[in-house]
């Protein structure tokens, strides 16, 4: 078995089970290295299994070598393939709670009736949260391509493009630079769109607001980067220097507390403090941030309610933001590595007040 399913199989005792399903599929590509989807994997204590169908035997065969695969007959039902893999493999079997519909598990209830069922949450999540010295390298390539796409297309913005152009242009960036595309759709709010937190993008011409918000990511194989950054063109609006620094500075105090064993909570207390002592502390109307990997949105959380502790290899992001319905946006964020000895901010691109003007 490979270093990251033999990790997973030592968890089995934790769990009772004598093995556990992977249904997830971004956790099955974790653990194996397939980038198909309709597939799982069964792991044990002796062995692993993937469960497909005969569309991916010969990509298992290329991306899994020496991993054994039970593939699915086209005369057979999806629940009788499941019985007859799991039904001789294993009675005590975890399975993932948060990927499997209540109905399928009814029904593999019904089909398995001999079999422990045992419900199980995050232990791969967890797993894959610290991240080796590989992924961390990857992560660092699509941080790099990701700021150096922005600075590219900021150098050539002209008043009358929208931000769907401008999306489109730094896509297209991005691409160009040898990723496969954006990690998620961006957030590219100019003037009061920058203020709706969750905003897409539109129509809105750039030159027809002084303010521009851009979160942005790249996918790089496989991982995914996310960034924020904020500017204005000629002169901001009255209160745009004051918001902008106390967000800078709360991101700035997040990241001084960032270390291993630190509570997520407390990051984000360190944040929330700065901005409740410079009066915005109501504007700031998310949790701080989350880990990066294979998904945009993965384990840790970093928020007033999380229970997470940081550890040595997590990455991070640390995202303090204050919103003026209406008006403007601000938010800034950087991709953060915990380290043995604190922490390593990945993203290098400008963020002082000074770096926010744009000539259109």
């Amino acid at each position: 078995m490979n270093p990251r399913i033999t990790r997973l199989a030592e968890k089995l005792p934790e769990l009772s089970a004598e093995g556990i399903w992977i249904t997830d599929e971004t956790n099955v590509t974790y653990l194996t290295g397939f980038t198909g989807d309709s597939s799982s994997l069964l792991v044990t204590a002796n062995g692993a299994t993937m469960l497909s169908d005969g569309r991916y035997k010969e990509q298992l065969a290329d991306e899994c070598p020496g991993l054994n695969v039970a593939i699915k007959s086209p005369l057979q039902s999806q629940t009788d393939f499941f019985v007859d893999v799991l039904q001789s493999a294993v009675t005590d079997l975890a399975f993932e709670a948060d990927s499997m519909t209540v109905a399928a598990l009814d029904g593999l209830k019904k089909a398995l009736p001999k079999t422990n069922w045992i419900p199980s949450e995050g232990i791969v999540l967890y797993q894959r949260s610290i991240k080796d010295e590989h992924e961390i390298e990857i992560l660092r390539r699509a941080v790099d391509i990701n700021q150096r796409a922005l600075q590219s297309v900021l150098a050539k913005l002209v008043p009358d493009w929208t931000e769907a152009e401008m999306a489109l242009e730094l896509e297209a960036t991005i691409r160009h630079l040898g990723a496969s595309g954006f990690s998620f759709d961006p957030i590219i709010g100019a003037g009061p769109g920058g203020a709706k937190p969750h905003y897409s993008v539109g129509d809105i011409r750039l030159g027809d607001h002084a303010c521009l918000l851009v979160d942005w990511g790249t996918k790089y194989q496989g991982y995914a980067s996310d960034l924020t950054r904020c500017f204005h063109f000629g002169k901001p609006p009255e209160r745009f220097n004051h918001a902008y620094q106390a967000v800078l500075d709360a991101q700035m105090a997040a990241i001084e507390a960032i270390r291993p064993g630190a509570k997520c909570s407390d990051i984000d207390a360190a944040a929330r403090k700065v901005l409740q002592q410079a009066g915005l502390g109501d504007y700031f109307v998310h949790g701080l941030g989350h880990g990066v990997g294979l998904q945009i949105h993965e384990s840790p959380r970093l928020s007033v309610v999380s229970e997470d502790i940081l550890q040595v290899g997590q990455v991070i992001t640390i995202e303090p933001g204050v919103y003026f319905e209406g008006d403007f946006g601000i938010r800034i964020e950087d991709d953060v590595l915990v380290t043995e000895s604190g922490y390593q901010v990945l993203s290098t691109m400008p963020k002082g007040l000074d770096d926010c003007a744009v000539i259109l």
